[in-house]
């Protein structure tokens, strides 16, 4: 009889711990509950049977890691599917025109006091020519490369 009666209660304990664990809705909700509370945005999770997968665009990889380890750290979590991308990185606007640069960098090198340089563009190669002073020098490849050249040719000579 005590047999019988021990063995109701164990498995009267095992059903009561199986019925309170976390259902998968119930893990979903707490795992987007702690994206939201890392600021974590864009990011939208599933869980099944204990697996979170996470889908969705975030701004980086450091994001994408951090989506990752909150959704770890949820208790009923037992494994995470990182499905998240990051958004592609933008692309270099192209060299602008000619003779746009051709102004840009000149009034640059005026700026920097590099009298004595001389550019020409052709197809958004930049050619610095002429003589500046040696103190100079470095400071006016500085500006040209600053100025959104897509090539520098340097024939600049220094002076003392």
């Amino acid at each position: 009889m005590k047999i019988k009666i021990l063995t109701v209660i164990c498995l009267a304990v095992v059903a009561f711990i199986t019925a309170c664990g976390k259902n998968d809705a119930d893990v979903q909700k707490a795992v987007a509950a702690k994206l939201a509370a890392d600021n974590v945005s864009g990011v939208t999770v599933s869980v099944k049977d204990g697996v979170a997968t996470l889908t969705g665009e975030v701004a980086d990889i450091t994001v994408k890691s951090k989506a990752e380890a909150s959704a770890k750290s949820v208790e009923g979590v037992k494994s995470v599917v990182n499905n998240t991308t990051p958004k592609p990185v933008p692309t270099p606007a192209p060299a602008p025109p000619d003779p746009m640069l051709k102004g840009k960098v000149e009034e640059n090198l005026k700026k920097a006091g590099c009298t004595g340089a001389t550019v020409e563009i052709a197809n958004g190669v930049v050619t610095l020519s002429g003589t500046v002073p040696e103190a100079k020098f470095a400071e006016c490849i500085k500006v040209v490369n600053e100025s959104g050249a897509g090539k520098l040719n340097n024939l600049l000579q220094k002076s003392k």
